[in-house]
Order: C-alpha cells, then sequence, then structure tokens
C-alpha cells in the first residue's frame, strides 16, 4: 500500500510537467507564451508563478511492533509554484512537520501539551516537488514527493531500552481539493512517510486538511 502511494504520489507530480513539454512540442508562438486561461489559476499566464504557504492538521496512524496509535498531526510547507501549463501547476517545497507529539487540548487541563518524551511520533524537515492538476474549474488533484529528515524515539523487538534516532528518509502523498480563488484552496491529503532505522520502524501514514495560500 505505501509502495503504490509513492508511486501514486511520482506518478501525479511527474504528469504535471507533460503539459508544459507538449506546448514546447508543438512550438507555440510567442502571443501562445503569455495566455491566461485554464482552470489552474486562470488569472495568470503560462510561465508566471506564485509564493505559497500552506498549513495542514489531521490524524497519522502507527501500527508497528509495538506502536499502535492515532494522534493528531501538524504541519506547515512553503514553496514557489509555476504555472506550466492551462490547468497544470508544478513546484518545490520546504517544511516540517509533527506527527503526534503534541495534544494542544491539554492546554486547557494539567497536563503537558509537549509529549515527545512518551511518544514515538516522528518530526522532521521535507524538501520535495509538487504538483496540482485543475481538473474542472476549482476542483484539483495533487501530488508531492521528496526527502524526509525525521527524528523519532522508539523500542526495538530485542530490547526496552528507548533509543533517540534521525535519520533522511523519503515521504510521498496524493491528494484532492478546491480552490476557491487565485489566492486560497482547501483539500484533503494522504501521505506516507517512510523513517526505519536500527531495526526499528516508526513509518507513518496520514490523513490531513490542509489549507493554502497563494501569494
Amino acid at each position: 500500500m505505501k509502495k503504490t502511494l509513492l508511486a501514486l504520489a511520482l506518478a501525479c507530480t511527474s504528469l504535471t510537467a507533460l503539459p508544459a513539454l507538449a506546448q514546447d512540442a508543438a512550438a507555440a508562438t510567442p502571443t501562445d507564451t503569455g495566455s491566461t486561461g485554464g482552470n489552474y489559476q486562470p488569472g495568470q499566464p503560462i510561465g508566471s508563478g506564485n509564493w505559497f504557504i500552506d498549513g495542514s492538521v489531521g490524524q497519522s496512524h502507527i501500527n508497528t511492533g509495538p506502536y499502535n496509535a492515532h494522534p493528531t498531526t501538524y504541519a506547515l510547507n512553503g514553496g514557489y509554484r509555476w504555472k506550466v501549463g492551462p490547468d497544470v501547476g508544478l513546484g518545490l517545497e520546504v517544511g516540517y512537520n509533527d506527527l503526534g507529539n503534541f495534544r494542544l487540548r491539554n492546554a486547557f487541563n494539567s497536563n503537558p501539551v509537549n509529549l515527545t518524551t512518551q511518544r514515538q511520533a516522528l518530526r522532521g524537515w521535507t524538501a520535495g516537488v509538487n504538483g496540482h492538476i485543475n481538473v474542472w474549474r476549482g476542483l484539483y488533484i495533487s501530488g508531492r514527493a521528496g526527502i524526509y529528515g525525521w527524528k523519532g524515539d522508539g523500542y526495538s523487538d530485542q530490547d526496552i531500552n528507548r533509543h533517540h534516532l534521525n535519520q533522511v528518509d523519503y515521504f510521498g502523498g496524493a491528494g484532492v481539493g478546491y480552490d476557491f480563488n487565485d489566492h486560497f484552496g482547501l483539500g484533503l491529503s494522504y501521505d506516507y512517510y517512510h523513517a526505519s532505522k536500527s531495526n526499528i520502524h516508526l513509518s507513518t501514514d496520514t490523513a490531513s486538511l490542509t489549507a493554502e495560500y497563494r501569494f
């Protein structure tokens, strides 16, 4: 399932480049190069781009060895995305996520908000590529993939000692959503974060609600 998701994410981000390649192959005239319209950022010409920022809240799932939990996740990403075709955007992004170490509702009681020392949840930086294909007006499908520099704590099957780990692995995801205008959109996404080291497997998948603002 995880390999299928990663393949889907890579396919989505790769397919977003096809309209741009087709445009080059057709040898578009100078008047076509700056044309507006299409479903993706219809008010902008092809070749232009936007800085963007997005925030996500969701739920993770880890069920490997001694771990079985569904904590709340948080993520913040930013980057730049180009309009490479009438319906397609392709961009670069960097971000940071926490996949379940904080319980914000504890701010209203006497329990700790930061549960990093009690949980095995991942946190770390991401860097990768992303793509949007607006299939009908504001309705879009998306894909993202890249590297994941994570930290985590866990137990191996062979001992009872808690280990602090860090490594660079990979992530991939896909989603659907709706752009209400050229600046704001909401979407649902499913992402997989691979994290495995020293026979300790902390790989996690998440389902999230994402809000994006494009400048």
